[in-house]
């Protein structure tokens, strides 16, 4: 069962994050307004959650803009799509009971009705509430998800990850040690290079900001890159694309780089890199994976239990500072998985 949870209230109303306009790029605090509605009643084969923390999380990106991605966008006028860990305060569904606490769908808001299909886990692993939105959340889970599926580590492999000091590529990281990989992390500041070296135990961290990149990376991987995390895109992975090794995998996770894909970014062209280094190059979404999400949470809270998995987590507090998480999140500013804790 979790372990350090929080006192919460019940309030009276419902307080929500309205997305309110569509943002073209990354969602600011202009895009969203608030507003309070009276606590739902669940019906028959729902939930009511009251949500303690809620998750900010890059793809929220992508879930508030009108372009094509792999979800409907949020309507204009509801609340703004989020994970959310929360109680079940009252059930009408043989799946939950009364004081379960689930991770899911469960919206910017204090409370939410849902079906069984919204909840991704129930929170019944030895670890404190807040870490099942980061440890057994979409981040530990993608990462766990996507470097072992699809970037196929082994030992000895040169590991690179971007954004490697943030709620995803921390986890990679510290997995990818665990696998017996040299790990490399891009980050953007000094003081996360060292947080990737001392916190999160990578090999070698650089800060792109500053490094000549295509140099630093050569130097750290000779022999070449066997395993490519990708968070970001862009002028970043234009470069470690060319530092592959032969029958290298890419694992793409986030395109964090491009602010906006209206019109369509360019660059150079990879076409020729994929052909002669025999690159296999995939991409990874962890809602295509939700059956392996009870057992990839069991194995992460196994390597917490051993202490071979930490995390670092920024937490901010009240619901009023969700309008402008998401763009704190693009600029750099949180120091660990972002997330608000409303009760």
């Amino acid at each position: 069962m979790p372990r350090d949870v929080p006192v919460f209230t019940l309030p009276l109303r419902n307080r929500r994050v309205v997305l309110s306009t569509r943002p073209t790029g990354i969602p600011q605090a202009k895009h969203f307004t608030f507003d309070e509605t009276g606590i739902p009643e669940p019906d028959q084969g729902e939930v009511l959650v009251r949500n303690v923390y809620l998750s900010v999380d890059p793809a929220q990106r992508g879930w508030a803009a009108d372009v094509a991605n792999y979800s409907a966008p949020v309507p204009l006028g509801g609340p703004m799509r989020g994970l959310a860990v929360g109680q079940v305060i009252k059930s009408r569904s043989e799946a939950y009971s009364e004081g379960d606490f689930l991770y899911g769908f469960f919206g910017w808001q204090d409370y939410a009705v849902v079906t069984p299909d919204a909840v991704f886990h129930r929170c019944t692993q030895d670890l404190p509430l807040d870490a099942f939105a980061s440890v057994c959340g979409i981040n530990g889970v993608t990462a766990y998800l996507g470097l072992t599926l699809l970037g196929r580590p082994e030992a000895g492999d040169t590991l690179v990850v971007s954004t490697a000091a943030g709620s995803v590529g921390s986890f990679v990281g510290q997995i990818g040690n665990g696998l017996g990989c040299r790990t490399v992390g891009l980050t953007g500041s000094d003081e996360k290079v060292e947080l990737c070296k001392t916190r999160f135990g990578y090999d070698a961290a650089i800060n792109y900001r500053t490094a000549d990149l295509e140099a630093a990376v050569r130097a750290e991987a000779p022999e070449g890159v066997n395993v490519y995390f990708d968070n970001t895109g862009g002028a970043i992975l234009d470069t470690v694309l060319r530092q592959m090794a032969v029958a290298g995998r890419i694992v793409q996770c986030g395109t964090a780089a491009n602010s906006s894909w209206s019109p369509i970014p360019t660059g150079p062209r990879n076409e020729r890199e994929i052909m002669t280094r025999r690159l296999v190059w995939s991409g990874f979404v962890v809602f295509d994976h939700l059956t392996r999400y009870a057992s990839a949470c069991d194995d992460l809270a196994a390597m917490v239990a051993k202490g071979t998995l930490t995390w670092a987590t920024d937490m901010k507090q009240g619901i009023e500072c969700a309008p402008e998480a998401i763009n704190d999140l693009y600029e750099g500013r949180n120091m660990g998985k972002s997330m608000i804790f409303i009760g």
